[in-house]
């Protein structure tokens, strides 16, 4: 039996997954809140269209680190080539132990109270849907990965479908009223809180376009097909985000937007009736589904990686010998999710590692300046070193507003991060001696 996950996932499993978990329930929530903090359409779009140019610029420098090192792992790989083993196990640490558990309970959570606003529940009811629901998800994921890629690209194209009819429904129907971007090119309130708001809020909602790399290691010909998932897949949400965004406004006039939930709630209405709040929960309940698959097919690929590179628990490293799938990594995901859920206090544990989460990443990116004086053949980040400098920085700004909006939360999660030093190097650096 082969102890290496099976190549067998395309451009459009690459893409669906990018698609699939970055388009998860902010894209109803997160508009709202830019537009009442800049005021402005025009800035709404601007805000849009540069954090998308930026992820875009992050997806371009990993479209050639995933080329370089087209192994399981993705984030992981990267920086164990570029720093070592010691910042790429804390990056594992980080994502095995709060991060990835901790929205896979988020998105579990979400799924449930959702589908409460269709189905009434109470909210012990709701936890055990979520629980199942995360379980059931899990389950196709761990017992066929070829089935949990098409159900995840089955979601996808939903998702995307949905959208899509949300917005040519909603301008081609006439439902609101173009006066609602009057004035266009008003100036933010106050531009340094706004902009600050805004900007933090469309990274949010871009977050995790780079775990599509964590399945490297089952991509068909990685060289081309990562390449063109990134762009396609960062492409496309920056186009669905303005559009939606968009047709938000031109249903609901920014001077109406009271809070996040409202606003969906409000478009909602002006498209469908009074069944516009239980329509919406519907579409909700199928994007955050989709945002499931994603996180269940990806995550548990980075314990794999890390088992097989002696940082993890060994028996993590091994497929199962009939489905071919990281049965072991995806079990312990979900067995921490679940407990996440039935604790009910995940949600204040992520807002600690939002900072941590997207650091990371980026000094993947800061890593391919020396990984490029190894030789490489293959596809080559563009404009180098412009694009993954105009990432980095980006991503340096957003995290200074993310750490100055609350310094003590930052460097609560910063001190748990660095706790995963003792636990290196007193069991696994030891353990590969």
């Amino acid at each position: 039996m082969s102890e290496d996950l099976k190549r067998q996932f395309g451009v459009w499993t690459a893409t669906a997954l990018i698609i699939g978990q970055v388009i998860a329930v902010g894209i109803f929530l997160t508009p709202a809140g830019m537009a009442k903090g800049v005021q402005s359409p025009f800035w709404l779009f601007v805000i849009w269209i540069v954090i998308g140019l930026a992820t875009l610029c992050g997806a371009l420098s990993y479209s050639e680190l995933s080329a370089r090192y087209p192994k399981a792992g993705g984030p992981f790989v990267f920086l164990r080539e570029a720093y070592g083993d010691g910042l790429a196990f804390l990056y594992g640490w980080v994502v095995l132990l709060v991060v990835d558990p901790g929205l896979t309970a988020i998105f579990g959570v979400g799924f449930a109270s959702y589908f409460s606003f269709i189905v009434p529940l109470s909210s012990s009811a709701q936890t055990a849907v979520a629980i199942v629901v995360v379980i059931a998800v899990g389950a196709v994921n761990m017992f066929g990965a070829r089935v949990g890629a098409s159900a995840l690209t089955l979601l996808t194209v939903l998702k995307i479908g949905v959208l899509v009819f949300l917005v040519a429904f909603g301008f081609f129907g006439g439902f609101g009223d173009w006066d609602n971007f009057s004035p266009f090119f008003s100036e933010p309130p106050e531009w340094t809180g706004a902009l600050i708001a805004g900007s933090i809020g469309a990274y949010f909602a871009f977050a995790g376009w780079w775990d599509v790399t964590r399945i490297a290691g089952e991509v068909k010909d990685p060289q081309r097909t990562l390449p063109i998932a990134l762009s396609a897949g960062v492409g496309l949400i920056t186009v669905l985000y303005v559009l939606t965004s968009a047709v938000f406004i031109y249903l609901v006039p920014i001077a109406n937007v009271k809070d996040d939930t409202t606003f969906a709630a409000q478009a909602g209405e002006a498209l469908f009736g009074p069944a516009g709040g239980a329509v919406f929960a519907a579409i909700v309940v199928i994007s955050v589904l989709g945002t499931l698959f994603a996180y269940l097919m990806s995550g548990p690929r980075v314990y794999f990686a890390m088992a097989r590179e002696g940082l993890f628990f060994r028996a993590f490293g091994r497929p199962h010998e009939k489905f071919g799938t990281p049965y072991l990594a995806i079990l312990v995901q979900i067995v921490l999710a679940c407990v996440l859920i039935a604790s009910g206090s995940f949600g204040q544990i992520i807002s600690y590692f939002f900072m941590i989460a997207i650091l990371f990443p980026a000094a993947a990116v800061l890593g391919l300046f020396w990984l490029r004086k190894r030789q490489h053949e293959g596809y080559r980040t563009p404009l180098f070193p412009l694009v993954p400098i105009v990432y980095i920085l980006i991503t340096i700004g957003v995290c200074v507003m993310i750490f100055l909006q609350d310094p003590v939360q930052n460097l609560v999660g910063v001190g748990i991060v660095l706790v995963g030093i003792p636990v290196y190097y007193l069991i696994f650096r030891r353990s590969n001696d």
